[in-house]
This record gives C-alpha cells, sequence and structure tokens, in this order.
C-alpha cells in the first residue's frame, strides 16, 4: 500500500532515504504534484515511467533548489535564460537548455537538451534540499489523466504503485509549469503554464509559442517537451470544446447537451460561472469567472476529476479567451478533448496544424 503522509519534517525525511535509495516518491510543487525521482539514476528515472505507464519519448524535468544547481546538468547558459532564473525562480518556468553529458538519456528521452526548474513550493525545495539530488519529476498522475492539485488524486491514480505522497495541500497555481526552449536565438514557449508569454517578452522581448501550444503535435514529431502530445490531460468522459461568440457558443452547448442526454448520456457544461442562468436546468459545473483565467486554471484539473467522480460522460466545456493565462487553460482544455473543437456555426471537426 502507498503512505498518504501529511508533509511534516519526519514524512519529508522519509521521501528524502526513499529518493536517496533510488526509489520514487509524490510530492506538492505550487503547479501540480510531482512523481520524482533521483534524476541521474537511470534505474530510478525508469521507475516513474513504469508507474505512470508514459511513454519514452516523453521528456521529464529536472527540478532543483538553487540555481548554482543548474550549472552541473547543463552544458551553457546564455544570457536570456540568466536574466529569467534570476527574475522568474523560484516559480512555474521550466527553461530547455543544453544538457550535459552527465545527465541520463532516460531524463531526456534521447534529446540533445534538459528542462530545468526551480519550485516555488516550501515541500518541494525541502525535500529537495534534504535528498540533496536533483529530482526529475512529471505530473504525479497516471499517463493521459488531468493532473493532480490534490495528493488525493495523486492517491487514486498511483495507490499500489509508489511508496510515498507527501500531502501538502491543493497546488496553487493549478496547471503545470511554462517551458521556455532558450536554447536558440528566439525563445520559444513549447508549453504555456503559470508564467506568461506575456509576463516573458516583458523580460526579453520576442518570444514565440510554439504552434502545438494550440494545435496537435505532428504524427511523426517527437514531443520537445512535456505535455506536447495529442492526447494528455484528459477525464474517463468524453469532452468537447465549443468555441465563437458567446451567444451562439452557448446555443451550440446547449444543442450538444441536449444531443447527449437524448442518447442516453450522463453531461454536464462545464462553463464560467456567470454563464450558468443562460443553461437553464442543464446541469452545470462552474469553472472559475470570465476575466479571471488564473482561477479557471486553478480549478480546471480538480473539475475533470469531479466530474469523472461523478459519473458523467460527456463533457461539454466552453473556451476562454487563449491570453494571459487563459492559453494554458485552453492548452490543456484542447488536449483533454483531443482536439474535437466545434466552433458555433460549423461542422464539429479537428484543429489541423
Amino acid at each position: 500500500m502507498t503512505q498518504l503522509l501529511p508533509a511534516t519534517p519526519s514524512a519529508i525525511s522519509q521521501a528524502a532515504q526513499l529518493l536517496r535509495d533510488g526509489q520514487i516518491v509524490a510530492f506538492p510543487t505550487e503547479t501540480v504534484y510531482g512523481l520524482g525521482a533521483d534524476a541521474l539514476r537511470p534505474e530510478a528515472v525508469l521507475r516513474i515511467f513504469a508507474a505512470k505507464g508514459r511513454p519514452a519519448d516523453n521528456p521529464l524535468i529536472v527540478h532543483v533548489a538553487e540555481i548554482a544547481n543548474v550549472e552541473p546538468l547543463v552544458a551553457r547558459i546564455d544570457a536570456p535564460a540568466r536574466l529569467l532564473m534570476e527574475r522568474c525562480w523560484p516559480g512555474p518556468l521550466t527553461l530547455v537548455l543544453p544538457k550535459a553529458a552527465r545527465v541520463p538519456s532516460q531524463v531526456t528521452a534521447g534529446l540533445d537538451t534538459v528542462a530545468v526548474r526551480f519550485p516555488a513550493h516550501p515541500v518541494a525545495l525541502a525535500l529537495i534540499r534534504e535528498a540533496a539530488k536533483p529530482i526529475a519529476a512529471p505530473s504525479a498522475n497516471r499517463s493521459g489523466r488531468p493532473s493532480p492539485t490534490l495528493a488525493g488524486h495523486v492517491y487514486a491514480d498511483m495507490n499500489g504503485r509508489i511508496p510515498l505522497i507527501l500531502d501538502g495541500g491543493a497546488c496553487s497555481v493549478g496547471v503545470e509549469s511554462t517551458v521556455l526552449d532558450v536554447t536558440g536565438p528566439t525563445p520559444v514557449v513549447l508549453r504555456p503554464g503559470g508564467v506568461t508569454p506575456e509576463a516573458l517578452r516583458a523580460l526579453l522581448g520576442e518570444v514565440r509559442v510554439d504552434a502545438a501550444a494550440l494545435a496537435p503535435l505532428g504524427e511523426d514529431a517527437a514531443p520537445r517537451s512535456p505535455g506536447m502530445k495529442y492526447k494528455h490531460y484528459a477525464p474517463d468522459a468524453a469532452v468537447m470544446v465549443v468555441s465563437g461568440e458567446q451567444t451562439a457558443r452557448i446555443k451550440l452547448a446547449c444543442q450538444r447537451y441536449d444531443s447527449a442526454v437524448a442518447a442516453g448520456e450522463r453531461a454536464v457544461v462545464l462553463a464560467p460561472a456567470e454563464n450558468q442562468r443562460a443553461y437553464g436546468g442543464r446541469v452545470f459545473r462552474a469553472l472559475g469567472r470570465t476575466g479571471y483565467p488564473g482561477e479557471v486554471a486553478a480549478q480546471l484539473f480538480a473539475a475533470l476529476r469531479e466530474l469523472d467522480a461523478q459519473g458523467f460522460q460527456r463533457v461539454i466545456a466552453e473556451e476562454i479567451e487563449a491570453e494571459g493565462m487563459g492559453l494554458a487553460v485552453m492548452n490543456r482544455l484542447y488536449r483533454a478533448a483531443s482536439f474535437c473543437v466545434e466552433h458555433a456555426g460549423e461542422a464539429q471537426g479537428i484543429i489541423e496544424n
């Protein structure tokens, strides 16, 4: 059985010893819960992939507790990366850098780069420092499932698969870190997250967002970051996203809800709280408020897991504006829906690259 322990100093010490022994443990960060192993021990890293059922071509993020801890993991740190470390760390920003030879290929999925993050959560930092190891950690869920923002979410997915979960309460950001590739002349957001492209541009000037942020990764393309796979963050329920002008979008969502119910499915609308009245008596799950995408992000994964627990089979989700933190929200929703997106006034279809 998996131990689920409050993140007390003694429990953190127990987790740190497990990491030093080559085992894996789950721990909270400000973004989502992570499933960690000693990043420099290939056999320990492989335990992460086995526990999650994670494809081997999906790279991991290495977590550190000091900026100085990055240097042994990378071949170089250029000026833009150094600036971001000083201004944005600790925090929900992962930097993709040229890797040092000592970083195992199991961590990087064979890439010549490594993704590194300095989290801003006291439990994560205490664990990394006590283990005295860089910790490779993806989200602590079964592969493809909504990421965990509560220790209970981790337990639901990982009970019997890992020895220990540290319970540090709810994650404040609620979606994974931004992954920024700083190996080329123009920084590229590979995965939107807790640090927005707008904030990065304020520091660096030009920053590009990879096309795969809001579209499927190409069939033969290798993911350069976690979270770039076609289907990700998905509940058991079938998810579709409805887009377009608000009135038309709500009308379309009502039609799709009614069709699902007529077909015998348990359906629910997932939308901003202030739109609830427009849906009449239809089953509704509020997801934050329009204009507050950070609030939506903090609730998204918990909402998807809650709807699964309640037995819903069909989720009709309203889009929000893909700006600021809204970009991170829509990145997750599109992947949870396997890019099943219907625009009001158009036939249902798949977003294409």
